[in-house]
């Protein structure tokens, strides 16, 4: 492969883990998950919110993708040692709301099976669902704002721009 056309796919992954980073501290908000649900979650194969995730594997995920977000925005190494606690603690966090909401959508799916439509257990779950969703937002802004202290106003502009041009959660590869 010429050296022109690796340095934008290494570009497109760069991007595309800080992006992944986001949704990783987002994944116990599940909003979406749920929905859009149907069959096999948020991408129709199930990876956002398609299995439970190991503990372990959650951590390396967020330390490979931390990796590359501190290449991006150039992270001195007291950053680093700030920022670390701050994202593990609050994937941490995420991680049991994210096995609420999946289990939630079990049952959402099963209400919506059912030969009748029971709409008060439907609402219930509904507001049940806002209810996680605002405890994982909450969350998960506390850490953005922590980690967002932590950086100098042009990493942040830094890491906003990179989050700009990825464009979401599809970037220019995808749908968005």
């Amino acid at each position: 492969m010429s050296e022109t056309r690796r340095e934008p796919r290494r570009r497109f992954f760069r991007r595309a883990a800080i992006a992944t980073l986001i949704a990783g501290l987002a994944g116990g908000i599940g909003v979406k998950a749920f929905a859009h649900g149907g069959p096999g979650g948020w991408h129709r194969g199930g990876g956002y919110m398609g299995g439970p995730i190991d503990p372990a594997q959650m951590e390396a995920r967020v330390d490979r993708m931390l990796k590359h977000m501190y290449i991006d925005i150039d992270a001195t190494e007291e950053q680093k040692r700030k920022i670390d606690p701050i994202v593990k603690g609050a994937a941490k966090d995420l991680i049991p709301l994210r096995q609420q909401i999946r289990a939630a959508r079990k049952q959402a799916m099963e209400l919506f099976t059912k030969e009748t439509i029971d709409r008060a257990a439907i609402e219930k779950l509904r507001e049940e669902q806002i209810q996680l969703a605002a405890q994982a937002s909450k969350r998960f802004t506390q850490a953005l704002t922590d980690v967002a202290e932590v950086l100098t106003p042009e990493q942040r502009k830094q890491l906003a721009e990179r989050m700009g041009r990825f464009g979401g959660w599809h970037g220019r590869h995808g749908r968005g």
